[in-house]
């Protein structure tokens, strides 16, 4: 059976020490000659990946995300009959498996991020190339009802080659709210859903919080307490430390800290960002200085610190994710073609060797499934 909630999930690996089943999505135009979603598992007993394998056939399944109570998995793509971004819905199955059951039109171009929100009625996309954010109604099978809403904020920033017009690059759900880091704006803009229709309640215009100019906000997490949150900056190489308003899903900036050593002069942008299960540490990654930047995080103001600054094992980590039980770092390389896990001390938040790599195909995303499946 599917577990409720990720949170469950989490309680159910800290019990067990037995392989835990993930899925990575890919970038189809890579070198890797990528085929679709793959499948594989991670053993946290000895930060081993298992056999990497085709689980569903399918063209630029960057993002993937998971429906809060069903079998399902979401990918953002570009299909043949969606050429300009697609969104696909497959069931999971044992061992685990992926069936193909739907897709529709992300509404914009290139979608780069997707999520669904806590009651699995809308599924969110950032779509990069053009900056529109969609929302889609899901029905109560999980399949796609019909759309919500697809926005896109005009503007620019000063970065002439990057901010030439809006780019959201990613979208979070915090019950109601939809918060979207817009690279090309400097800002995180928050739509407020009604889950019924998936459409704004509270006007066409997100309310906005301003990050500093030029920054690029990529991605960002929350803290588990929900009190902060934390933006991962592309163009600056920094990470924002936010107070976050729960009533209306707004941002207020508490200060920035660089994700790079001060003696580094080579070209590096920065892509995933996660907080650690206990809250008390948070990570960051470098594409081209190819590392994660460890923070330590007082969990009363909020504000970061730098511990480390750790070799990821490979090239280009575009996406990463910590294990449920805190202990592991898995990294995707998108141009090294690889996966590695990096045993994480969750007493002092550091990141140690590189355990284990395996071969990959353009990894962009990696995703823990449900246990059962």
């Amino acid at each position: 059976m599917m577990k409720s909630s990720l949170a469950l999930l989490a309680v159910s690996a800290l019990a067990s020490a037995a392989p835990q089943p993930i899925a990575i999505g890919t970038n189809s135009g890579g070198s890797g000659k990528s085929e679709g979603i793959y499948l594989s598992s991670f053993d946290p007993a000895t930060g081993a990946f298992g056999e990497v394998k085709v689980g569903a056939k399918y063209s630029n399944p960057g993002f993937l995300a998971l429906h809060p109570a069903k079998p399902l998995l979401y990918s953002v793509g570009r299909s043949e009959k969606f050429p300009k971004g697609s969104l696909a819905v497959f069931k999971l199955g044992a061992g685990p498996s992926l069936e193909f059951l739907a897709e529709t039109s992300s509404e914009g171009n290139n979608p780069c991020h997707l999520a669904v929100d806590p009651s699995g009625q809308i599924l969110a996309t950032a779509n990069y190339s053009d900056g529109t954010t969609t929302a889609v109604k899901l029905g109560a099978d999980g399949l796609p009802q019909g759309l919500g809403f697809a926005h896109k904020v005009e503007g620019k920033g000063p970065n002439k080659n990057r901010q030439e017009g809006p780019h959201a690059h990613g979208v979070y759900f915090r019950g109601k709210h939809l918060l979207v880091p817009d690279l090309g704006l400097d800002k995180v803009l928050t739509y407020t859903l009604d889950p019924a229709t998936a459409k704004p309640t509270g006007g066409d215009e997100p309310a906005a919080s301003p990050s500093a100019p030029g920054a690029g906000p990529r991605h960002l997490d929350f803290s588990p307490d929900g009190k902060h949150a934390y933006i991962v900056n592309e163009l600056n190489n920094t990470v924002t430390a936010c107070k976050l308003d729960a009533a209306k899903g707004t941002l207020e900036a508490i200060g920035d800290v660089p994700t790079l050593p001060e003696d580094w002069k080579g070209q590096s942008t920065t892509a995933e960002i996660q907080v650690h299960p206990s809250g008390k540490f948070v990570y960051a990654s470098n594409r081209g200085h190819d590392s994660i930047a460890v923070f330590a995080r007082d969990a009363d103001s909020g504000k970061l610190s730098s511990v480390q600054v750790a070799p990821c094992g490979g090239k280009i980590p575009r996406h990463f994710t910590i294990s449920p039980d805190g202990k592991w770092l898995l990294c995707a390389h998108q141009d090294s073609n690889t996966l590695a896990s990096l045993p994480l001390d969750p007493a002092t938040g550091k990141l140690g060797e590189p355990k284990t790599t395996t071969s990959c195909p353009n990894p962009i995303c990696i995703l823990f499934l449900p246990a059962g499946e």
